[in-house]
Formats: C-alpha cells, sequence, structure tokens
C-alpha cells in the first residue's frame, strides 16, 4: 500500500529570508496562488511576530488559501503564538509552527538554558498554542545535531502537550543521509507515542544533501517533507521542491508514495518565485533549468530522437514546460492572448489585461514571434509596476568614447510630474542612476546588478535584476524592454518604489 507524503512549502517563509529574496505583499500572494495550484499540503506564510509587514503578509496569505494549511512560525513564546493566531484565525485551515533550539551548541549559547528548561518550555508553549490552534507543529531547531534521548524526551512531550506534527529539522545541513535516516527510524523505535503525531522533516542544503537527507528520511517513515520551490532559503538554500517531487514520481517503485501535489505546475511556480525574487535559475539546476531538458551532444540527440527515454527520465510535460502552442505576433487577437496568459498561471483583470495586451502588441511590432518567456515577463512587469508611486516619464542618454555620458529624464511621483533632471555618470546606466536619485534626492547602495536576455536571438527582451540598499533596508527591482538602457531605469525604479514600500 502506498504511502501519502505531504509537503510543506515554505518558500514564503524562510525561502525568502535568503539573501536578496525578499518579496512585498504582492509578490507573496501571487507565490501563494502558484501554492494553491500546485496542490501543496501546507503553505507556510511568513514569520507573523517578525515585523508588522510580516503578520499583515501572513494574513493577508492565509485569507486567499482555499486548500492548502496555512502556517506561521513562531518562536517558543506566548507573545509570538499570539501574534501568529492573530493572523491566521480567520485562515479556512490555520496552523501554529512552534520552534525551540534543542542541540547542545544552541542550548548552551543561543538560549542560554538548561536541558530541563527547554523540555518544559517547549511543553508549556505547545499547550498553550493548543489552547488557541487545533493545528500545532513543533520543531526542534538543530535537531541533527541533539543528543538522541534528549531528543526522544522533548517529541515525546510536545506530543503529549498536543502537537499534531513534529518535525525534525536538519538546520544547519550537517547530517548525511544514511545518519538522518536512522535518526529518523530511531525515532520511531524510541517514542511510545509518535504515532500521535505526524513526523515531518526539514533539510538545509549546506553540503549540498538537503534532497537527498529529506529522501532518505521519506524511506526512514517521515511523511512531510518541508521544502522550498527552487531550492531558495538561508545560506546555501533548503531542499528544493520540485526535486523531492520529481524524485518521488520517477522512481516511485523505490519509494511507494503518493502525494496530492500537480507537478505539472512546477514551471509555472518555479518561474513566478524566480522572477518576483529576482534570482535568476542556473541553466544546469536540476528539474527546472533550461538546460534540464537541453541536449548538445550529438550523441545524446540521436538517442533522444530514436526514443526521449534514452537520455530523460521525466518528460518537459511532467513539470508543465509548455510543448507545441500557437504562435503569437503582432496579428494575434486579445482572446487567444488571455488564453495563453492562463496557461501560463495568470488570471488577470480587465485593467491589467488591457494594459498587457498593448504591451504585446507593441512588443510584437518589434519582434516576429513573441514566446511564452517574453509573455511571462510582461506580465509579470505589468503586475510589479501597477501600483508604483515613482514612474519613468522620458529619459536621453548622451554616450560616446570622447564625452562623460550624460541622461537627462523625468519622473512621476505619485501622479505629480517632477522637473527634468540631468547628472553625468562613469557610463550612461551609471548616467541615468544619478538622475534619478538627483529627482528623488534619494542615494542608495547599489549591491547586486545582472542583465541577461530573456529569450536568444539579437530581438530579444533585455532583463534586468539588481538589489539595491538604504540604512539597513535591501530591495530588489527588475526592469525589462528591448532597450537595455531603458529596462536597467525601469529595474532601479522598481527597487526604489520596493524600498519605499518597506519604509
Amino acid at each position: 500500500m502506498s504511502t501519502p507524503i505531504k509537503f510543506f512549502d515554505t518558500t514564503l517563509r524562510d525561502g525568502e529570508q535568503s539573501p536578496g529574496c525578499t518579496m512585498n505583499l504582492k509578490d507573496k500572494l501571487l507565490v501563494a496562488e502558484h501554492l494553491e495550484a500546485l496542490r501543496v499540503d501546507v503553505v507556510e506564510a511568513g514569520f507573523a511576530a517578525a515585523s508588522p509587514g510580516d503578520f499583515e503578509a501572513v494574513r493577508a496569505v492565509a485569507g486567499v488559501l482555499k486548500t492548502p494549511v496555512a502556517a506561521s512560525l513562531c518562536r517558543a513564546l506566548e507573545k509570538d503564538i499570539d501574534a501568529s493566531w492573530d493572523a491566521l484565525k480567520t485562515a479556512r485551515a490555520p496552523r501554529l509552527h512552534l520552534f525551540l533550539a534543542t542541540s547542545p551548541l544552541h542550548m548552551q549559547y543561543k538560549l542560554k538554558m538548561n536541558p530541563d528548561t527547554v523540555l518544559e518550555r517547549a511543553v508549556k508553549m505547545v499547550a498553550y498554542a493548543r489552547n488557541l490552534c487545533p493545528d500545532v507543529q513543533f520543531s526542534l531547531e538543530d535537531a541533527s545535531r541533539t543528543d538522541p534521548d534528549f531528543m526522544f524526551r522533548v517529541i515525546e512531550g510536545v506530543i503529549r502537550a498536543g502537537a499534531t506534527t513534529v518535525n525534525i529539522p536538519d538546520t544547519v545541513g550537517y547530517a548525511l543521509p544514511a545518519e538522518f535516516a536512522d535518526r529518523i527510524r530511531a525515532i520511531f523505535n524510541n517514542v511510545p507515542n509518535i504515532t500521535g503525531a505526524t513526523l515531518a522533516v526539514h533539510c538545509h542544503n549546506d553540503l549540498g544533501m538537503a534532497v537527498a537527507n529529506s529522501l532518505a528520511a521519506v524511506t526512514a517513515g517521515a511523511r512531510q517533507v518541508e521544502c522550498t520551490l527552487n531550492g531558495i532559503g538561508e545560506r546555501a538554500g533548503n531542499a528544493a521542491l520540485e526535486e523531492i517531487a520529481m524524485a518521488l514520481r520517477v522512481r516511485n517503485a523505490a519509494f511507494n508514495t503518493t502525494m496530492q501535489l500537480d507537478t505539472t505546475k512546477i514551471y509555472n511556480a518555479s518561474r513566478c518565485v524566480a522572477t518576483v525574487t529576482g534570482n535568476r535559475i542556473p541553466p544546469n539546476k536540476a528539474v527546472v533549468g533550461e538546460n534540464a531538458f537541453a541536449h548538445e551532444s550529438g550523441i545524446h540527440q540521436h538517442g533522444v530522437l530514436a526514443n526521449p527515454e534514452t537520455y530523460e527520465i521525466m518528460t518537459p510535460a511532467s513539470i508543465g514546460i509548455p510543448g507545441n502552442r500557437m504562435v503569437l505576433g503582432k496579428h494575434s487577437g486579445k482572446h487567444a492572448f488571455d488564453e495563453r496568459l492562463k496557461s501560463l498561471g495568470f488570471e488577470l483583470g480587465p485593467d491589467h489585461l488591457q494594459k498587457l495586451f498593448a504591451d504585446f502588441k507593441v512588443l510584437a511590432d518589434q519582434k516576429k514571434v513573441v514566446s511564452d518567456a517574453d509573455i511571462e515577463a510582461l506580465a509579470y512587469d505589468v503586475l510589479h509596476n501597477a501600483e508604483a508611486r515613482i514612474k519613468l516619464k522620458h529619459f536621453n542618454i548622451h554616450s560616446s568614447d570622447t564625452v562623460k555620458p550624460t541622461c537627462i529624464l523625468s519622473l512621476e511621483r505619485d501622479g505629480q510630474t517632477l522637473p527634468d533632471c540631468v547628472a553625468l555618470g562613469d557610463g550612461p546606466v551609471d548616467a541615468a542612476f544619478n538622475a534619478v536619485n538627483q529627482s528623488l534626492g534619494l542615494n542608495p547602495t547599489l549591491e547586486t546588478f545582472l542583465i541577461a536576455a530573456v529569450t536568444s536571438g539579437e530581438d530579444a527582451l533585455g532583463e534586468v535584476t539588481l538589489r539595491i540598499s538604504d540604512n539597513h533596508i535591501r530591495a530588489p527591482g527588475r526592469g525589462l524592454s528591448t532597450d537595455i538602457i531603458r529596462a536597467c531605469i525601469d529595474a532601479y525604479l522598481s527597487a526604489i518604489n520596493n524600498l519605499l514600500a518597506q519604509k
């Protein structure tokens, strides 16, 4: 008989903690829609007690989820639990996710508590949370470096106090697959009430073994895996949802598991996260990288043409990569365009659709064929810029190898047109950024800057992703245009709008 495996997605919480992956509320709601379509079992919406913005994000995401459980992380403190419950209590299916460190290192140097006090706190706070919410998860932070006997005591205690899920995190990616599986088996052999809760695992990728450790835990009896789209997360990241899911699907005979995940929604969800965070997916990334189904070697090409299974253990369609479709161009109508948008996972209102269709027509005049990647990029661009406070009115760049580059531009702020600004720079992009700073009276630090093409070809859309910071606040930005200077300015303004929203 097959064993059901639950997917607990923490892209919106642990994934967002990855440097440069900060998401605003609009981003989080968009990702949440994709997670719903993907049919994950649990969506960890955030850490409600971390800030007022996090609280509002948790409440908003919990309010839109129709099927998945909505979870909020909280420390084993009454104030954190109360904040999480306030944010979650209107959710269809809320879950309070408590955590407390249990390893000797963390207890001594971080908590400054002895094991008995940690056990007492864990049990007391789980009982407190259970009085508020019927679904309580408890995580033993740094469980892979926790003394096994103490780990057994904590697990038994929190289950007795009402925990419905107990999570065993490999918080710092220290474990090896065989020893992690042994630890999971030891829990089943040494915790008498373990059948009273679901056993979960949460693995980090510091040694590149997050997915391997998660799968090893599944073979040992774990029934919930915590993961993120594209594997984003603290330090080297979390276990990648797409890799775990496809391993369980492709090698189902070895794992003998079932899941409610719709893997054909993986591609769209992965692209969404990459776009809203500005973190491009490496070409050789397993499952979702652009080279995952590419074959350049003549031998490989011959084999795939004869039979795809010679070199493809899964099909592009199995993760939702679009197959043959109608070509969209300047003669395409709004109905065909809207249908393509829906197939890519976008449900837009009339105003957004009208603006996007107009942008599509402009692009179609510049390109012979508009690809799905182009349409995705345009859609995200429209959604992100719809409520921007700062917008570009016009710009003019003068640049050569004999005179210092100059930019003249005008911005609109909260509907009011600002006076033209003129600025010099070391190059055209630097001049444009200086003009923006001068116009707004800002001087943020540019931390990262990346230019890439959305598709191949000399008529490709240029995509610019960057990150700025000001007074310890970081903000990502993204711009898109066939004019790369325009894309740079749009990305910079996007980051400034995100910065102002955070402030």
